[in-house]
Parts: C-alpha cells; structure tokens; sequence
C-alpha cells in the first residue's frame, strides 16, 4: 500500500489548519507534530512505540465519517466540498454522491451506508446507484437540528446524535434540544436522552452493556447503562477533555474490543481504559473529527483529520458493530 509514513515524535509539519466546518467548533491552527503522548504503560500494550502514522490522502476540505468496506477501500465524507468519495489506499478517490454537509457514516447490518446528512437534517441510506433514501427526518413531527454521528447497535438499531452544529443558516430548529436517538427497523425515532449540550460521537461497549456519548460543548464523555428495554438509565460523565481555545473538542468515538475508548479530542485521539483512565494521547498534525477501524484485522485506524486522512496500525483489535 502507498502510503506516506510520518515518524512518531520526529515528524515536522508546517501544516496551518483552519476551521472546517461549524461542528469542528475549534479545530488547531498552530503546527503540530506526530506524538505518541503515554499517560500510563497500559498505553503501550495498544500501540509500539515506533507507530508511524501513514497518509492515505490529502486535499479535502474537511473530512468526517471514515468506514472501511471489506473491499478494500474508506467511505470519506467531505462536509465542506460536500460529498461522499470512496478513498483507495494509493489515494485514488472516487464520487460516491454529492450531498450538502454529509457527515458521520457507517454500514447497517446489510452493509448499507448510512449516512447523517446535516444539509437534509436526516439520517439517509446511500443506494449503490449513487442516490438516497431518507430513513428519518422528523421527531414527534418535528424536523431533526443536523444529525452528527450514527453507530449501529447491539439490537441492529440506528443510534445517532441531533445536535445544532451543522444547523444550517437561517433554518428553524424546531426540536427545543438536542437528542440522542434511536432509529428502530420499523423507522420509527425514539428519543433516549436530552442530557447533552451538544451531543456528538457515540459508540457501545462490546458487550452491549454501556453506551457512550460526548458531548462537544461541555468537552466530556457520557456513559449510560442499557436497560433491557433498551433505553439509558444511570448516566454519568466519563471522562473530561480540557483543552484551550483552537485545540479541538470530543468528537468522534471508536473502541476496541477489549473495550478501551478512542476519543477525538484536544491535539488528537485520547485512549481511555473502560474504567475512564487516560492512558494516553495520539498528537495529530491535524486536528481529527473522527476514525475507524479498517484492513482485513482490523487493527488499523483510519483517522479523518481536517483536510487529510491517516492511518496509524495499532496491536488491538478493533470492535467493529456491523460486522
């Protein structure tokens, strides 16, 4: 595979990176460098530390949304040239759909790609002709604020964050909140919670016991019980993550299967243990919205970082929920 290598705490990149799009909130605008930044040695046992983070394109406006398809290639959103591609990993791209604001993306149990498209403030299914479907736009007859993250369930539900932050300009929010949802098979939206400021990434432990949800205003993560019922009782935060002004905020969320957490956040991914221990931080050149696990192990993530995406092999298994 032809990708660029960017050694860990050696890298210098004279990257300025500017804000992408309004759910970014504060991307980086100083120049960072690749680093592998260990809170505690459990860190260790999830990546070596001579990791060399890879490019696998460069150019995009601002990417969000990264799946990988078995086939061997990413599904990339692009919220600012608004549109879908696929992305090979010789940094070949091709037009999947044009869409105003495509966002957070992931397979449903029938290998469908879902989408949250901000612009149509709806959760969509992507056809293989390159056209959409709308799965859910309204919410007790209102329409959705912009659908941010989408994340398929235990049960083989849609879950997916309704914030404001990609509201479009001079639109109505008609929901007097921002949600989380769930999105059965029969198409109806339930709401689970109304406790996020801003809710954004979110992700299921792997045995479907803890549900997880950042909120990108109060810079924290949230973690729920699942009831048998399937809805969320005991809330409480997680974990915080500080940052200053141009640093970034919680964003997207991944987890291994194992059950630790990657969190986008300030400067790059934060790793935390189930537990809510930082064990550490992933620096990134530019600040990332979100990632995924990908190749055929699924021990790589694929990191959406403003205007590139990267890939960083990594010694844990990823848990992937749609596989």
């Amino acid at each position: 595979m032809n990708y660029r290598i960017l050694p860990a705490f050696t890298l210098a990149t004279a990257l300025v990176i500017a804000v992408g799009t309004p759910d970014s909130l504060t991307a980086a605008r100083e120049p960072r460098q690749f680093q592998l930044q260990a809170q505690s040695p459990q860190f260790w046992n999830l990546v070596d530390h001579d990791a060399k983070l890879g490019v696998v394109g460069s150019g995009f406006g601002f990417t969000e949304g990264p799946v990988w398809d078995e086939a061997g290639f990413l599904y990339v959103s692009d919220e600012t040239i608004n549109k879908i591609y696929r992305l090979h990993p010789d940094g070949k791209r091709e037009e999947v759909i044009a869409l105003g604001d495509p966002d957070g993306n992931t397979f449903d149990r029938q290998h469908g790609l879902i989408d949250c498209a901000s612009v149509l403030r709806a959760i969509i299914e992507v056809t293989p002709d390159g056209k959409y479907k709308i799965l859910a736009d309204h919410f007790d007859g209102k329409k959705l604020n912009s659908p941010n993250d989408v994340v398929v369930g235990p049960d083989g539900a849609l879950y997916f964050t309704d914030p404001t932050l990609d509201l479009v300009a001079g639109e109505e929010q008609q929901i007097p909140f921002q949600g989380v949802y769930r999105l059965d098979g029969k198409g109806q939206v339930h709401l689970l919670t109304k406790d996020l400021a801003q809710p954004n990434g979110l992700a299921f432990s792997p045995d479907g016991k803890h549900f997880y949800v950042d909120d990108s205003e109060k810079r924290n993560i949230r973690v729920y019980e699942v009831a048998a019922d399937g809805s969320l009782v005991n809330g409480r935060i997680f974990g915080e993550e500080p940052g200053g002004k141009g640093d970034g905020v919680p964003d997207g969320i991944k987890v291994d299967k194992n059950g630790n957490l990657f969190v986008t956040g300030p400067k790059g991914i934060w790793i935390w243990d189930a537990k809510g221990n930082h064990l550490g931080t992933i620096v990134m050149p530019e600040q990332p919205a979100n990632l995924n696990w990908g190749d055929k192990d699924y021990r790589t993530l694929y990191i959406t970082a403003t205007t590139s995406v990267y890939h960083l092999a990594m010694k844990t298994e990823g848990f992937v929920p749609y596989r």
